[in-house]
């Protein structure tokens, strides 16, 4: 069943009245909010800044916008120089060029320097599917935890999304985000709890015997899972691990 406490979407088995929002608004939504309430926060993109939903804050802050171009090198690298004289940098473009095409500027500059730049990488996995292969991130995550001291969050939801960029904001770490670009169902809310490195239960069983534990979107499909199995009579547990 639902973990008690956690504020889920009611309803949250019903597709059609789940709202459906993509985890870039939830970037979108983050950063003006983060941006509003602190100056030193700059956003820097790659000549995508409408596909990344970069855009809103680029018209609100446009003294606190850098658009690079296509130079994926150089935005890590002026990012971390950012981030030396004390603003809080956030990279945004395609995660297969961040930190697929820059990432040994991430390892030195960033990583290695413990600097606090916010690395966002959209257009994850195969959730791009027409662009092609070319543009379908898959081995985002695994170049990133390899890096020392880099946080990573995997958000779940346009909401979690949200609260995953506020936290790395103010956490004064090299962190990094991952998106996807397809719009996916909103099952958690403002008041769902959001803590960097702790995983929450949202559906225990009285007497599990099969753990699911998942991030991103999937997240979603997990709990559709648990549902079935608890038809059949195999209690299940579900873990986000953001």
């Amino acid at each position: 069943m639902i973990t008690q406490g956690l504020h889920l979407v009611t309803d949250i088995f019903d597709r059609e009245k789940l709202e459906q929002a993509s985890l870039r608004s939830g970037f979108c939504e983050g950063i003006l909010e983060a941006g509003e309430h602190n100056e030193r926060v700059v956003v820097l993109s790659a000549d995508v800044s409408d596909s990344v939903h970069a855009s809103a804050f680029k018209e609100k802050f446009p003294e606190r916008y850098i658009e690079v171009g296509i130079a994926e090198q150089n935005l890590a690298t002026i990012a971390s120089g950012l981030a030396n004289y004390g603003k809080i940098p956030c990279i945004a473009t395609y995660a297969v060029f961040s930190p697929g095409r820059n990432w040994e500027q991430i390892r030195t500059t960033i990583a290695l320097a413990n600097v606090p730049v916010k690395i966002m990488g959209m257009h994850t996995g195969v959730s791009v599917g027409p662009d092609g292969a070319t543009h379908q991130a898959l081995e985002d995550i695994t170049l990133m935890r390899v890096l020392p001291n880099m946080t990573i969050f995997v958000p779940c939801d346009r909401e979690e999304a949200r609260k995953a960029v506020l936290t790395a904001i103010t956490n004064d770490k090299p962190t990094y985000i991952r998106f996807t670009r397809h719009d996916t169902p909103v099952f958690t809310t403002l008041k769902t709890p959001f803590e960097a490195g702790k995983a929450e239960y949202i559906w225990r069983s009285a007497e599990p015997r099969v753990a699911i534990m998942g991030a991103g979107p999937l997240l979603y499909e997990a709990l559709q899972a648990a549902r079935i199995l608890e038809e059949r009579g195999i209690g299940t547990s579900v873990l986000n691990l953001p």
